[in-house]
């Protein structure tokens, strides 16, 4: 994928914006650029980018959250260093702004210097697979939310429709009518479609513009 040097991952709670982001900053280290990943979710206490902090300090790429990441402290905070994502120039950031709204308010106090600089894309992150977005249409009400709370605009999307491990490649064949669907409605160009990486051979070749994520593992 082409990157911009700030993209911003949002999305109903549960669509998998943190796995997609994670796996977004792996593939633009990949490509030798120095990059940030920032959780800017306030609201959900589990932070679940800070799981993945090890495997993210070994390959060079620097982590943004909350103080109280990772702690039993459920105090909705911003994370210190938040704007060295616009501020700096330098690096290509990746930020996984969090579910739905309440998580896009955070957005909001940087929103202004994004908009200013212009080298951004904000993905929104579909799954057809969450009870609360089964359809385009409730999908789109999301988005529109997002939208008000952030202060930005939608540029793309990402059509994450899964069910973690027990996904199958029927699973995400069946997702892409769901995804068109929602880009016919909101003008959107579907940015890529992600599938485990086990499921990425089976797919190749069948699906435009497929993105495989290595999963997330989960510390308890």
């Amino acid at each position: 994928m082409n990157y911009k040097r700030i993209t911003l991952l949002c999305g109903h709670y549960g669509s998998g914006k943190t796995n997609v982001a994670l796996n977004m900053a792996y593939d633009i280290k990949k490509g030798g650029e120095k990059v940030t990943i920032a959780d800017l979710d306030i609201v959900n206490p589990y932070f679940r980018t800070k799981d993945s902090a090890k495997e993210l300090e070994e390959q060079g790429i620097e982590l943004i959250v909350s103080e109280y990441a990772g702690t039993n402290v459920d105090i909705p905070a911003l994370p210190a260093g938040m704007y060295s994502l616009t501020d700096n120039k330098e690096i290509k950031a990746v930020i996984d702004v969090g579910g739905d709204d309440r998580g896009a308010l955070a957005l909001g106090r940087i929103s202004p210097a994004i908009k200013e600089e212009n080298n951004y894309e904000m993905l929104l992150v579909i799954n057809k697979f969450r009870p609360l977005t089964p359809d385009a249409e409730s999908t789109v009400e999301v988005m529109q939310e997002i939208e008000v709370a952030g202060g930005l605009k939608f540029t793309g999307i990402v059509n994450n429709s899964n069910l973690g491990e027990l996904t199958t490649a029927e699973d995400v064949l069946n997702s892409v009518v769901y995804a068109k669907r929602v880009a016919e409605i909101t003008g959107l160009p579907i940015k890529c479609t992600t599938v485990k990486q086990e499921l990425y051979t089976e797919l190749e070749g069948k699906i435009e513009k497929l993105f495989p994520l290595k999963l997330q593992e989960k510390i308890n």
